[in-house]
């Protein structure tokens, strides 16, 4: 295992509890809890980029970093009425 592969790992694990807040908490924790996925998931599959030698992760995480960034806004607009 190389450090690569050892740092995403710790990612994920760390983007159970925020997962978790998602599929239970209330409403501002769901919203925290997808701004921190969007997060940690991106960078997750940065790092498998560089421990497999991918590109393919590498654009993966890229695109998947800017449709969050779009996502956590929409999902917060639909949310204000309630918030």
């Amino acid at each position: 295992m190389n450090p690569w592969l050892i740092s995403a790992v710790v990612l994920v694990w760390c983007a159970i509890p925020a997962g978790v807040q998602v599929f239970k908490g209330d409403a501002m924790d769901r919203v925290a809890g997808l701004e921190l996925m969007s997060i940690l998931v991106p960078l997750a599959l940065l790092l498998l980029s560089q421990a497999f030698g991918r590109t393919a992760y590498l654009d993966l995480a890229v695109a998947g970093a800017l449709l969050a960034f779009g996502g956590g806004f929409v999902f917060v607009r639909f949310l204000e009425r309630w918030l």
